[in-house]
């Protein structure tokens, strides 16, 4: 009997287990039903491409800026190191490689660690059993809701993304998408944030670490909560060392190790602002934001370093010594030191020159020898002035300045609020603090390379923090005399030779009906007469310049404007002749780059190349053809030599005559300061309308740079404040350091050029009783002998016959001549 009850129980427990099972597939599988209904389209996954930063970086490879909605930098799984990649397992997901996107064992686990852990009281954090597929599941489609649908959800997609993915994609899309705190998107991006190296130079406690971090970045904090990350890492370390991933030699030095974070600092980031900008903005204009914000472009700029830091001082120099001559306005502000709260007050205040090295300080002593000031730093050290400090700050009176400085409380006063700057030590002056003061007057500075058009240096401004506007490439401004190689050059295409006459007398234009009669004048106000050619671009003559462009028609003066790129379309009146339209820095010193580079076209760029995120090549400058350059080995033949593909704005010939002229302008005209470097360069000084804007432009064979200072709000920088006196300066100081080590190349002389010895006073060949005698530069084949340009009747005239000369239309003239 007892054996028919136990039968029959059997039974019975078999039918109720059978119709358990039954009830709970069918369970499960109306769980499955419901939950899988509208679930996301996981096959996007298969081409996926996660956010990623854009870097630009300098021509020597620094890094120069980043863009980014994600600071994420993606790597190829195959890129990824086995340490790396089985930190993560190890601490993540131990058994991904063979579960099917659910680890049922973990689950088990979690599930009795966390029963056992509840019974005991333990306050830690539940343990989950979230495979790192689940993880992207969770990620990319389900969001991070705490609920039980969403878990199904997620199990159900990740289930399916395992059929539909290789393991690898799943383990790549993982660590390059979770956030690992610190602005980190990605591992190879926190690798750089927190040991500023990259993903093959981690060692294994750092990637440990790393791998502690993706449940929650923010409680293992390397700073903040240094102890629970320390053993967070130990813990994953001794996952790796369980897990065969490291020895055990390997395990016990790690876990020694201190948790050391080297985060890559601003230093480390090569700071050129204004060009960087102007950089992200071409990237927007080419590929759009997204493509920008999201596309993992990798750019190759063509800043050189060494050029824009140097470009930087002999700006920023120049415009203080500007400055310093106009005078002391005062301090920056001030504040009352008897006031308790004052200490509170001076740390509120904006340090807009943090950037350049200055810093604030307030006067707490002063008298005849010295004054006592605080820094505005965490410390509040105490600096002293001394005379040499403050020597320079006479008050600024109106156009001229006020009593010479005996005194520092001449100049200070307790409580004033000013800038200033460490002072190296010299052979006048010992080490101290200086007395500093925002200028009022700012500029830009650019530099070419003039055989390929890469912008090695550009400087918008004194200062990016305080303004981001951009004077090398924005600002519009008057050049003046620095357009008038523009018009030489046009007179030369015309059949001119430098030493062609060219009378230099008053004339008077009228500038049609109801406008008045237009008397120009050179600087001097002084007239030379009949004089060569050569001689008006040396000593800037204005009055030689109008006449060349009445006599060749200011439609030839607006073409060569337009083929050097320093106008699309010049308006066509005489006193375009003398630079009054507006252009930019850059226009102007790109257009010198092609007298420079004997006349070939260039198109001024910052770019060298862009990589997308999988290093193919999308944007190239250089296009230049070279055959042999792709030979798959070298066996002894020669350098190949690449094909230049620049077409010509201009005949050889007439860029070297415009050369040697602009050279003329160093060796006797507005430029003779440059003589002191001892290396062959040309340019052109620009003085506008009282002296509202300075530059200069100006080049070696090699190397072209410009310089622009003015106020950004046109007004005169004051009597005598020339482009000599203010922009060489900067240019002066700029290629007496770039061209250092480089050697007194000449400029190249092209073949289809004479150099030809004449008396300077007769303008004829020289003979050999001739005791003075000069070389000038003549386009072969051309008629060699005196030649003049007076008088300019609405036709135009020449007195020798020998002259490509197009008729001055009324409407280049837009005015008789008086």
């Amino acid at each position: 009997m007892f054996r028919r009850f136990t039968i029959t129980a059997l039974k019975v427990l078999v039918a109720l287990t059978i119709t358990a099972g039954l009830f709970g597939a069918i369970g499960a599988y109306t769980l499955y039903w419901r939950y899988s209904k509208d679930l996301p389209d996981y096959s996007e996954l298969k081409t996926y491409e996660p956010p990623v930063v854009t870097r630009l970086h300098t021509g020597d490879g620094r890094l120069l800026a980043e863009y980014a909605e994600e600071r994420r930098i993606f790597v190829p799984i195959g890129a990824i190191p086995p340490l790396v990649k089985q930190a993560f397992l190890s601490a993540e997901d131990k058994n991904f490689y063979e579960h099917k996107g659910v680890d049922i064992q973990s689950i088990f686990r979690a599930l009795m660690r966390n029963a056992f852990g509840k019974l005991a009281n333990d306050s830690h954090r539940p343990q989950g059993a979230s495979t790192i597929t689940q993880q992207v599941t969770k990620n990319f489609l389900v969001g991070n809701e705490q609920s039980l649908k969403r878990k199904i959800r997620e199990a159900i997609l990740s289930m399916r993304i395992e059929k539909a993915l290789p393991k690898d994609r799943i383990l790549e899309l993982y660590l390059n998408e979770i956030y690992l705190g610190s602005g980190s998107y990605g591992i190879a991006a926190a690798s750089l944030n927190y040991f500023n190296k990259s993903l093959d130079d981690l060692t294994a406690a750092e990637a440990a670490y790393l791998a502690s971090l993706p449940k929650a970045p923010n409680n293992y904090h390397p700073v903040r909560n240094k102890a629970a990350a320390f053993g967070r890492r130990n813990w994953v370390l001794s996952r790796m060392y369980e897990d065969n991933v490291i020895s055990r030699d390997v395990y016990e030095t790690a876990v020694n190790q201190p948790l050391q974070i080297i985060p890559r600092t601003a230093d480390e980031v090569f700071r050129a602002e204004d060009f960087s900008e102007d950089v992200r903005r071409w990237l927007i204009a080419k590929y759009g934001s997204t493509g920008v914000y999201r596309g993992g472009l990798s750019v190759k700029t063509t800043l050189d370093p060494a050029l824009q830091s140097l470009a930087e001082t002999s700006l920023r120099n120049s415009i203080i010594a500007y400055d310093r001559r106009h005078g002391y306005r005062g301090a920056v502000t001030k504040i009352a030191l008897s006031n308790t709260a004052w200490p509170k007050q001076f740390a509120a205040i904006n340090n807009e020159y943090a950037r350049l090295g200055w810093q604030l300080a307030v006067v707490t002593r002063t008298g005849k020898d010295a004054a006592s000031l605080v820094l505005q730093n965490k410390d509040k050290d105490e600096i002293a002035f001394d005379l040499s400090s403050v020597r320079w700050a006479r008050k600024s009176v109106g156009e001229g300045l006020g009593a010479a400085i005996t005194a520092v409380s001449d100049v200070l006063a307790v409580g004033d609020v000013v800038y200033t700057r460490r002072r190296a030590a010299t052979e006048k002056t010992p080490a101290g603090w200086d007395l500093v003061q925002p200028p009022e007057i700012n500029g830009g500075f650019t530099a070419i390379d003039p055989h390929t058009g890469r912008v090695l240096a550009m400087v918008g401004g004194f200062n990016y923090q305080g303004n981001q506007f951009n004077r090398a490439s924005q600002a519009r401004r008057q050049p003046g005399s620095t357009f008038k190689p523009f018009v030489y050059l046009a007179a030369l295409e015309h059949g001119f030779n430098p030493s062609t006459y060219v009378l230099d007398a008053p004339i008077a234009i009228d500038m049609g009906y109801g406008q008045g009669i237009w008397r120009p004048e050179n600087y001097t106000r002084e007239y030379y007469g009949l004089v060569p050619m050569r001689t008006g671009i040396e000593k800037s003559r204005n009055l030689m310049t109008i006449r060349i462009a009445q006599t060749i028609g200011m439609r030839s003066v607006q073409d060569v404007a337009a083929r050097f790129g320093v106008y699309e379309k010049m308006p066509l009146y005489l006193s375009g002749a003398l630079g009054v339209h507006e252009t930019t820095l850059l226009r102007m010193v790109n257009g010198y780059a092609m007298f420079a580079n004997g006349g070939k076209k260039l198109e001024a760029t910052l770019i060298d190349r862009i990589q997308d995120k999988n290093g193919r090549t999308v944007y190239k400058h250089d296009q230049s053809l070279c055959e042999d350059c792709q030979v798959p080995e070298w066996a002894g033949q020669s350098v190949p030599q690449p094909t230049s593909v620049l077409e010509l704005v201009t005949d050889p010939a007439s860029a070297f005559q415009m050369v040697s002229m602009l050279e003329g302008t160093v060796l006797r005209g507005t430029a003779t300061s440059l003589r002191a470097l001892n290396k062959p360069l040309a340019g052109k000084t620009g003085t506008t309308n009282d002296y509202k804007d300075v530059w200069f432009v100006g080049f070696s064979s090699g190397l072209v740079a410009g310089v622009y200072i003015g106020y950004d709000e046109p007004r005169s920088l004051g009597n005598k404040e020339t482009g000599s006196a203010v922009a060489i300066p900067a240019f002066r100081d700029f290629m007496t350091t770039a061209l250092k080590d480089w050697p007194a190349q000449p400029f190249r002389i092209p073949k289809d050029v004479s150099l030809v010895r004449l008396n300077p006073d007769t303008g004829e060949p020289a003979t050999s009783g001739d005791s003075r005698v000069t070389v000038e530069v003549f386009k072969r084949n051309a008629a060699i002998g005196r030649s003049e340009i007076t008088g300019m009747p609405a036709t135009g005239s020449l007195r020798n016959g020998n002259f490509n000369n197009a008729p001055v239309t009324p409407e280049d003239l837009d005015g008789g001549i008086y």
